[in-house]
């Protein structure tokens, strides 16, 4: 009976005295060109990999060029903006410390080194310095401005005070709208209880002060340009001393009074 399925050819070979099935080889034509692809995969991407490496090196080196040495970053000393100087800080001798760094990359800039030599700047109180990208500085300053005139010991002239105590100039007469303040010579205790008044005075009453005076530490007085004298007594409770006497000035009972004694704030008195 005829087969019905499939033929399978077998292919024989004779070596004489055997006879058997063909085998194929072991690799064929396809698996080969199978390799040799993955092989120039491989080499592909080692080259992409040495190439992304030396991108990746000569990106970092132009960086650090840029940064380190390019004069694209370098420090303009036109480019500079100075700050709240006040009334006694020269501004050119802080631009003269500030252009001993120029051409210096901002990167490279030691901000630190630039604020303390700021510092040594009389007449500067706080400092702070900020890159301005790409070649400029701002220096912010907080001054030392005077709140006190007091007299030299040999009369020659007076010496401008901070609130701090700390001297920042000298003059032959009081400028104007700085009150005098007269105190015993080298009692500090005194003078910094006198100046802790001054500093925390608003401006428009601070500018009404036209002299001050203590033998002690609480028996600050203080004369007004438009006449009254007030007994202040010590540096404690000024907020509060400062409220009574706006009070005072205000009130119509008080017109024409000669001292405002604040002293004890919560019972002032008028005479």
């Amino acid at each position: 009976m005829p087969s019905t399925g499939a033929t399978r050819t077998v292919t024989t070979y004779t070596t004489g005295r055997f006879s058997g099935p063909v085998r194929p080889a072991v690799v064929s034509t396809t698996s080969q060109e199978r390799f040799a692809e993955r092989a120039r995969a491989r080499r592909h991407l080692a080259r992409r990999q040495l190439l992304l490496t030396a991108g990746g090196v000569l990106g970092a080196g132009g960086l650090a060029w840029l940064l380190l040495l390019s004069p694209v970053l370098a420090l303009d000393p036109q480019k500079v903006e100075v700050t709240g100087a006040g009334t006694v800080v020269a501004v050119d001798q802080v631009l003269a410390v500030v252009a001993e760094r120029a051409g210096t990359p901002l990167p490279r800039l030691d901000t630190v080194g630039l604020r303390d030599a700021v510092l040594d700047v009389p007449g500067v109180r706080e400092a702070r310095v900020v890159r301005e990208w790409p070649d400029g500085l701002a220096v912010q300053l907080v001054s030392r401005e005077p709140v006190a005139a007091v007299p030299e010991p040999d009369g020659g002239g007076v010496v401008l005070l901070d609130e701090q105590g700390v001297q920042v100039g000298r003059a032959d007469a009081p400028p104007e709208g700085l009150p005098t303040v007269d105190v015993p010579v080298g009692d500090e205790r005194t003078l910094t209880a006198v100046l802790r008044v001054l500093e925390q005075l608003p401006p428009d009453l601070l500018a009404q002060v036209g002299s001050v005076a203590a033998r002690t530490q609480d028996t600050v007085t203080m004369q007004l340009r438009d006449g009254p004298q007030v007994d202040w007594g010590s540096a404690d409770e000024t907020p509060l001393k400062i409220a009574v006497l706006q009070a005072l000035r205000a009130a119509p009972q008080a017109a024409g009074a000669s001292v405002l004694d604040v002293s004890a704030p919560r019972l002032p008195i008028t005479r």
